[in-house]
């Protein structure tokens, strides 16, 4: 259960402000609060973490127990470096109303943010793909969530501020599990 509710924990935290979230709450403020937007974000999102968790569990089974540490290390740098330089636009441009493009953008966006690689990093290090797997589903179902019922939160400098952060956090973070793994800290 720890792999379960921390990463959820680590998956709202590093999600907040992401590039997805941004782009619902842009089409939530300019087209209204569509539901068939929601659908398509949640599908996006446990279609995603399902990947993620799917990919540590071919890891765990290619990566000997003291390696594991390192490689979970390495992806929540990976998330805090992403965290700290892609930066979303702050209101993208949607050419259509079509649910089929916004399911394809959601997808390119999700695959390679910070809460995916919170699933993947902590169902590695944590042994524990599947709980790690439910927790980004939820997690993401949530943080879309977020995005669609309350868009207009996400404009503002505070959440911008709070991606910086957290991206730092999770960079250090990922430097001392490095460190106190090899023998260094």
């Amino acid at each position: 259960m720890p792999a379960f509710y921390l990463t959820l924990i680590a998956v709202l935290l590093a999600g907040i402000g992401a590039r997805d979230q941004v782009t619902i709450a842009a089409l939530a403020r300019r087209q209204g609060q569509r539901p068939g937007v929601l659908l398509v974000a949640l599908v996006s999102a446990a279609a995603t973490a399902s990947f993620a968790a799917w990919a540590a569990m071919v890891m765990l089974a290619e990566l000997p127990p003291p390696a594991r540490t390192i490689f979970a290390a390495i992806a929540l740098g990976l998330a805090g470096l992403e965290s700290l330089i892609l930066r979303p636009r702050r209101d993208p441009r949607e050419p259509t109303n079509s649910l089929g493009a916004l399911l394809l953008v959601l997808l390119a966006h999700q695959v390679t943010d910070a809460a995916r690689f919170m699933v993947f990093g902590m169902g590695v290090g944590f042994a524990a793909p599947l709980a790690s797997g439910a927790a980004g589903i939820l997690g993401g179902g949530v943080l879309a969530g977020f995005a669609w019922g309350w868009p207009h939160l996400l404009d503002t400098p505070a959440i911008r501020w709070m991606r910086r952060i957290m991206g730092g956090v999770l960079t250090v973070v990922a430097l001392a599990m490095f460190l106190s793994e090899i023998g260094i800290l």
